[in-house]
């Protein structure tokens, strides 16, 4: 992973598969708290990247993610 000036070269890609999907930044640090979020809708699509900021990300609803590591699939609540 390239570091160039707090920002990491990984990233990801969410696109929604249904309406109301989620996307949360957790920051970095000792302790993790959100601090950002989004709403994508069906169809729609975010590219998120890491920065020294942000180390994780939580995605609610039924998802298509695309790493550099593989593609997965976020589940629908309730499933």
């Amino acid at each position: 992973m390239e570091k160039k000036d707090g920002v990491t070269s990984d990233y990801i890609v969410i696109k929604a598969i249904e309406d109301g999907v989620n996307v949360i930044g957790l920051t970095r640090g000792t302790d993790t708290k959100f601090h950002h979020s989004e709403k994508l809708d069906k169809g729609e699509v975010m590219i998120a990247q890491f920065t020294e900021h942000t180390s994780a990300v939580k995605i609610r609803g039924n998802a298509r993610i695309i790493t550099s590591y593989g593609e997965i699939e976020s589940e629908p609540k309730g499933k």
